[in-house]
């Protein structure tokens, strides 16, 4: 099973958020009333984002159509998804929406979770050239700044961070601003911002990074051992980390970490490296492990892509990252909806986290040249008898000596077949068949 956007599940995951913005019930909703005029349904109080059984999980299920859509994965119904978005990313459903977010007993309103998934959808939108994404990234834009200054006016006055694994999650929420700042402050010249939003923007960046410092940057020896909560979507230690490897250099980070979860690499945190148990996929809160395994595989993923090449904590964790996706990607389409209105987003949005490549012990100038995609690998490239991982199209595969090539994911060596191989987008198909001739010819040769 590959981990990429082209993965079989995908437009699965697809179908599963198209139906559920578009599925007004059941609804959670978490609605302070100021009267009884303030009552309404899901879709008068919310307009846009009504859907998902929840305000956050609308939010994030536009965010995973629009990303499948802007990195054109395979297999999806595109024409019935435009409608969808079109239909609900409306300038009169968002302003209220924008509306709702400024009344007066709404400070604390989708706090930062909402907060946080609203501007990574805002940011797909910003990302992609596309005629309905401008338009659609226009519309949203007021309730993007809102939210930007709630995170501005907020986060200074909250003196301690929130270290849990839900939707309270500090870590998190300021992860994805992080993301938003630097999407829209590095290329705001490709839509010109006004010049108070573009101030917000250069400020929340600025915000993000003094936050991230002051929580978390002397903590050390963190008791991951005591993970996971019996309801976690979030793991605390990892989500941090997520967002350390954001705002600090490569070497700060790769100290900090070592400090942070010291002996890592050594497996002393077994519940931290090995997916979390789901007894019951339609008990709505034990399902938020399945969101949990997601979750810490995709901050796996990007902390060990943060990592040194060489590091051995990078290693440990991008296997770890293979257990859990391995775990919980086949059962985010399990039929029922306490899983089904939320997963596929984490699902997609693990797949989108870079894959940690493992420099090999010889030939690593051949493997940064796979990597980077500049040429292919030959045989020559790499030294007799030497062990190594390559990790290309999303495929682990090793090569021991005298063993031959093998296929590695979730830490467990399956012979290899080159038919399982699926060409990535970056990859044109003759060079494909040239790779998988390279292969072949390697495992005759040992």
């Amino acid at each position: 099973m590959s981990e990429t956007l082209n993965d079989e599940y995908v437009p699965r995951f697809a179908r599963l958020a198209l139906e559920g913005v578009r599925r007004e019930y059941p609804n959670k909703l978490d609605h302070v009333m100021s009267g009884p005029s303030r009552l309404g349904s899901p879709r008068e109080l919310h307009p846009a984002f009504y859907g998902c059984y929840d305000w956050h999980s609308s939010v994030h299920g536009h965010w995973l159509l629009v990303r499948l859509l802007r990195t054109g994965a395979r297999g999806l119904p595109e024409a019935e998804i435009r409608a969808a978005l079109a239909a609900n990313l409306t300038v009169e459903n968002l302003r209220v929406e924008d509306d709702y977010f400024r009344e007066p007993g709404r400070a604390s309103f989708e706090r930062p979770y909402g907060w946080a998934w609203l501007l990574k959808l805002h940011e797909e939108l910003y990302q992609w050239a596309d005629p309905d994404a401008g338009r659609w990234f226009e519309a949203l834009r007021p309730l993007a700044a809102t939210v930007v200054e709630k995170y501005l006016s907020f986060f200074p006055k909250q003196k301690y961070p929130i270290r849990v694994g839900t939707h309270f999650n500090t870590a998190f929420g300021l992860s994805f601003a992080w993301d938003y700042a630097e999407a829209l402050w590095g290329g705001f010249r490709k839509k010109a911002l006004d010049v108070r939003s573009l101030q917000n923007v250069g400020l929340l960046k600025q915000l993000v990074a003094e936050r991230a410092r002051t929580y978390f940057g002397k903590d050390k020896d963190y008791p991951a051992a005591w993970e996971p909560n019996g309801d976690d979507f979030l793991s605390p230690s990892l989500v941090e980390a997520d967002l350390m490897r954001r705002v600090l250099g490569a070497e700060e980070f790769a100290r900090w970490f070592e400090e942070f979860l010291p002996g890592v690499e050594d497996g002393v945190y077994p519940n931290l490296l090995n997916p979390a148990d789901v007894t019951d996929r339609s008990d709505p809160k034990i399902v938020h492990l399945d969101g949990l395994n997601l979750s810490r595989a995709w901050c796996m993923r990007s902390i060990a892509s943060a990592l040194p090449e060489d590091s051995p904590r990078r290693r440990t964790l991008a296997l770890a990252a293979s257990r859990h996706a391995e775990a919980t990607l086949p059962h985010v389409a399990s039929g029922d909806y306490a899983g089904e209105h939320w997963l596929a987003t984490f699902a997609v949005y693990m797949l989108s986290t870079p894959s940690p490549r493992s420099a090999p012990a010889g030939g690593g100038d051949a493997v940064r040249a796979m990597n980077d995609g500049s040429r292919l690998p030959q045989s020559s490239d790499f030294p007799s008898g030497t062990e190594f991982v390559i990790k290309e199209f999303d495929v682990p595969l090793v090569c021991v000596p005298g063993r031959g090539w093998f296929n590695w994911f979730g830490g467990t060596p399956r012979p290899y077949d080159p038919k399982s191989l699926r060409v990535d987008n970056n990859w044109p198909a003759e060079s494909f068949e040239e790779w998988v001739g390279v292969v072949e010819a390697s495992m005759k040769g040992r």
